[in-house]
């Protein structure tokens, strides 16, 4: 009889057969050279950037959004570089797109150590910073897809300081993915300089213009934080993970996974306020499932579990920050 280990191992061979077989589908399908060279580039950079990641897993990462040009006397720039250095200092990695301004502002402040870069190659502003260029821990990237994904993917809260069309188009698209639920929850926090309004007047054009025309649901404002105090970003994301550390969906539920074990009267007040997002049944304290047998080091972790209706993702994010709050409290 396999064991548990050896199960697993026979489904990445599945998924790799997998792989092998739609590639096959391709030369039936008679693709075109210049999807082929779309398809084998997208599948050589994720495997490379893959590897580059793996060691680094359960390292808490955050991803450092802003733009390229933003020089480095500039309030910004310090203002990263701050963001940068007090995250290493909590034992985080800053992750960017490795290129000057914002980002080599970030990097300055974590070190090499704390730094990883995912390099977009373009014909202008491709040059990576002098902290990151030439460490292992940089991948160079031709599409802007797979390191988008890479951005989201491999870390556990974004910070997105003032820039151009990209770093509007890197907060939108990590909002989007996390409001849907392609991403689990994680602290997005967008970073003004001391006293700018870039982030302040970016909120008023979400008030104004999503909100006020129902584009999006008041709820989902609790899903980004707008601030120009950088302790109080830092304080943000190391309070999301307080109590909460993750979660994952087992045979249809929500189950979220806790540094600390609410008590029942704690489970009925949840019950009381979040009713709302229950599609079935009730949130219940449980134990580990054998399906989370990937996730071996998570395995003493208290857990809850609920019927999520999927769909309310502000809302859940509101009841996270309750657990955090209430439990963290007991703990203090």
């Amino acid at each position: 009889m396999p064991t548990e280990h050896e199960s697993v191992l026979t489904q990445h061979s599945e998924l790799i057969d997998e792989i092998k077989e739609t590639a096959d589908k391709l030369a039936r399908d008679g693709a075109t050279r210049g999807d082929l060279k779309i398809l084998s580039r997208a599948l050589r950079e994720l495997r490379y950037a893959f590897k580059v990641f793996t060691p680094y897993r359960r390292q808490r990462k955050v991803t450092v959004f802003g733009s390229a040009r933003t020089s480095p006397d500039h309030p910004a720039y310090k203002q990263a570089t701050l963001f940068g250095r007090r995250m290493a200092e909590e034992g985080w990695m800053s992750l960017t797109g490795a290129g000057g301004g914002i980002m080599e502002g970030a990097h300055v402040g974590s070190g090499k150590e704390m730094a990883m870069g995912v390099n977009i190659m373009l014909p202008f502003e491709q040059e990576a910073n002098y902290v990151i260029n030439n460490d292992d821990k940089l991948v160079h990237l031709k599409y802007f897809f797979t390191r988008k994904l890479l951005f989201v993917k491999e870390v556990h809260a974004v910070a997105s300081f003032p820039g151009g069309f990209g770093t509007q188009d890197e907060c939108f698209e990590t909002l989007t993915l996390v409001q849907t639920g392609k991403r689990d929850l994680m602290p997005i926090i967008c970073i003004d300089e001391p006293g700018g309004t870039y982030w302040s007047s970016w909120v008023e054009f979400i008030e104004e213009q999503l909100l006020r025309n129902g584009l999006i649901c008041p709820d989902d404002r609790s899903l980004y934080k707008v601030t120009d105090d950088v302790d109080e970003a830092v304080d943000e994301i190391m309070g999301f993970y307080s109590v909460y550390n993750s979660l994952r969906y087992v045979r249809g539920k929500l189950v979220l996974r806790l540094h600390r074990d609410p008590n029942e009267q704690f489970i009925e007040r949840l019950n009381d306020e979040f009713g709302d997002i229950i599609e079935a049944g009730r949130i219940e304290k449980t134990t580990v499932h054998k399906l989370e047998a990937d996730d071996e080091h998570l395995k003493d972790l208290s857990r809850i579990a609920f019927q999520f209706d999927r769909k309310s993702i502000g809302r859940l994010r509101q009841m996270i920050d309750l657990i955090n709050d209430e439990l963290g409290e007991d703990e203090a």
